[in-house]
């Protein structure tokens, strides 16, 4: 009988530690952009876990991510530009409270393909002019943006409209979010977008830096004139380390429920994140954030200072020490 009651206790003692493993689970989604930092960050985590927690990580872009966020559907929301007012709403009627904390800095990347020729930077005005939404079916080639450029067929590709790089480049650009012409190979997942613009000779796109680096070897990176009579500035780790990358250089978020923070696993994974965010941000090549400002961040999770310093505006050219004074103001 007492074997009976000792084999008997021990399974229940299994049961519980498979309920608890299977509890075990930390759900990210979001930014394509965000995916290769959390997705290195979740892969040295689960290793230093040894599978006691598994952690999955989604690509649904910034507006996809905020909408499971703001459901409760997942514990992390990745960005790649801050929370907007009208996801800052759907979050407080279904009282989801969040912690912001920046990551890494990111340049969104003008690509075109390696045998353009022609091109050797370009304007704001002239990307305007490309995407604006009056552009749709009228502006289909090369020269009608600028005389100097051949009459090839213009092929654009870009994020989807649940994007954060589309919101964040759309502000930048058309000053309105959203604000952009339809005819246009679109996808949430950038390495569509990195296929395209290497098969075709006429195409142009935009992206996440480190997309266009994993793929430099077939595209090719146009430095930007932000202003008339400005220089033009390549995307590199100097251009948005120093503030000359603009209106391009942006930091990028990761968002976490306070009611998952509860979770060990989840406050663990996260102060797993920040510590080790400087040298995974670099390995996956994004801009890492000074040692200040993970320290700021750290300071602000553990202290759950709930919302965000951006007012639900988009925020575009944020240089890393406007970003770092508006932290430390909190």
């Amino acid at each position: 009988m007492k074997l009976l009651k000792l084999a008997a206790a021990v399974l229940a003692v299994g049961a519980a530690a498979g309920v608890a493993h299977a509890n075990a689970l930390i759900k990210l989604d979001g930014s394509s952009t965000v995916y290769p930092v959390s997705e290195a960050v979740a892969e040295e985590f689960q290793k230093a876990k040894r599978g006691a927690v598994r952690v999955t990580v989604g690509i649904s872009g910034s507006g996809g991510g905020f909408k499971k966020f703001c459901r409760g559907e997942t514990d992390i929301s990745n960005a790649s530009r801050p929370i907007l007012e009208k996801e800052m709403e759907e979050c407080a009627k279904a009282g989801i409270k969040y912690i912001e904390l920046p990551v890494a800095y990111d340049a969104l990347t003008i690509v075109v393909n390696p045998k353009n020729d022609w091109i050797k930077s370009i304007t704001v005005a002239e990307l305007r002019k490309i995407w604006e939404p009056a552009a749709q079916g009228k502006i289909t080639r090369w020269n009608q943006v600028n005389p100097a450029w051949p009459d090839v067929p213009l092929k654009l590709y870009g994020p989807g409209a649940d994007s954060g790089t589309f919101d964040y480049f759309t502000e930048a650009v058309m000053g309105k979010s959203k604000a952009s012409r339809g005819d246009f190979t679109a996808s949430e997942d950038d390495n569509v977008l990195v296929q395209g613009v290497s098969r075709d000779r006429g195409a142009l796109g935009y992206f996440g830096f480190s997309y266009y680096l994993e793929n430099r070897h077939k595209l090719k990176a146009v430095p930007v004139v932000a202003q008339e009579g400005k220089p033009a500035v390549a995307p590199s780790y100097k251009t948005v380390e120093n503030g000359s990358y603009v209106p391009f250089s942006r930091p990028i978020f990761i968002y976490v429920s306070v009611k998952a923070a509860e979770r060990p696993e989840v406050r663990e994974f996260v102060e797993f994140y920040l510590k080790n965010a400087p040298g995974l941000v670099k390995e996956v090549q994004y801009v890492p954030l000074p040692a200040k400002a993970y320290e700021l961040a750290t300071a602000h999770f553990r202290n759950k200072k709930i919302g965000t310093v951006f007012g639900g505006e988009p925020d575009v050219g944020l240089s890393i020490d406007e970003l770092l004074k508006r932290e430390a103001k909190q």
